[in-house]
């Protein structure tokens, strides 16, 4: 069978099995929206793409909306703008705790919302994303075991883009309680870093000219990698560069010896899951359920990549081609999607609690 009939034979039994758990396979009617902080950002772009996906296999239009950094008031306009145009329900990343009670007035209005990546535990909706704290001790004990493990010695410099921001401190958290297991490291930070790809790299910069000794330096964001593979790479490739997700820069730094590890959150997973919740919602007439749904933890190094939930084994070079390719994404990931037939949909739903343990 040839690769484009193949593809559409399982995106028919993907359509089928969706149809059959009760998602409508074709909902032309419906539109979903869709709202992220950090516009032009490369993961966040993931995240959309996998909430085209969505939308694609169950036939319903998506509008988003992007806003640059993460003002929570700026979104929750932009999540009512959208409710006020006609749309269905809206997913939306919430960077502040100021979202949740208008997102809780749109809930009790009838309007399902889904959270994901950035959430507010008080809103009355499903919350898609990592398990945070769990991810900050992942990445550090890669980090302490790189070093040379409980023995390990030197500085340590982290660094996070949105302090403050409760899934970051969850991982920082995290990080810091693997970094303990080695008493002869030296914690600095975290450090406001900020997001953007051009003042990310200058406060890198500027915490190594601070810190030129350091052995190791961490980020908790999605452009840390590639900077700090790049200040690496200016300077003699010295520290132990880790931090998250897996976009084609950070995954370019890897494979380079600039970078050592960098974490997946499951970008397509953030933004499939809330599309198929809000369109089961819609069609049943009932909210989203409050509760956290694990986009899974995928870890990657230049020697092995893990990509979590159940999903194939694939290389190093595979795990980039589809960093710059959605289209590959969708169709490596069709074994997750056919999980959500039947139960499955709601089968991994924990309390919102679960996301910080």
């Amino acid at each position: 069978m040839s690769r484009t009939r193949q593809a559409a034979s399982v995106a028919a039994a993907v359509l089928a099995a969706l149809a059959f758990c009760g998602l409508p396979a074709r909902a032309q009617d419906v539109t979903v929206g869709f709202v992220t902080h950090a516009q032009g950002n490369p993961f966040i772009q993931q995240i959309v793409d996998g909430a085209q996906a969505a939308a694609d296999d169950l036939g319903v239009k998506l509008a988003v909306a992007q806003k640059s950094g993460g003002d929570p008031e700026a979104q929750l306009r932009a999540v009512q703008n959208f409710v006020s145009s006609g749309v269905q329900g809206v997913a939306t990343s919430v960077p502040g705790e100021s979202m949740a009670k208008g997102l809780n007035d749109l809930v009790a209005s009838g309007v399902p919302i889904a959270q994901y990546n950035l959430l507010a535990a008080s809103v009355k909706a499903a919350y898609v994303g990592e398990k945070s704290v769990e991810s900050g001790r992942i990445l550090g004990r890669m980090i302490v075991e790189k070093m040379g493990g409980a023995s390990a010695k030197g500085t340590v410099v982290i660094g996070n883009c949105f302090p403050g921001f409760p899934v970051l401190e969850n991982r920082a958290k995290g990080v810091e309680e693997s970094l303990k297991k080695a008493p002869g490291l030296k914690v600095l930070g975290p450090f406001d870093v900020k997001v953007s790809a051009v003042e990310n790299y200058n406060h890198w910069e500027q915490l190594y000219a601070a810190n030129p000794d350091a052995a190791a330096m961490i980020g908790l964001c999605a452009p840390d990698v590639a900077s700090l593979g790049k200040l690496n790479a200016a300077n003699g490739d010295k520290f132990i560069a880790g931090g998250y997700d897996l976009t084609e820069e950070n995954l370019a730094a890897i494979k380079g010896g600039h970078a050592y590890v960098t974490l997946g959150q499951s970008a397509f997973v953030q933004g499939y899951l809330p599309v198929a919740l809000l369109v089961d919602a819609i069609k049943t007439k009932k909210p989203t359920p409050v509760g956290f749904f694990n986009s899974g933890t995928q870890i990657v190094t230049a020697d092995s990549v893990d990509m979590g939930n159940n999903l194939p084994k694939i290389t190093f070079a595979q795990a980039q081609a589809m960093a710059a390719d959605p289209k590959a994404t969708a169709a490596y990931y069709k074994p997750w999607t056919k999980t959500l037939a039947g139960a499955g949909l709601m089968a991994g739903m924990q309390p919102i609690a679960a996301e910080s343990e």
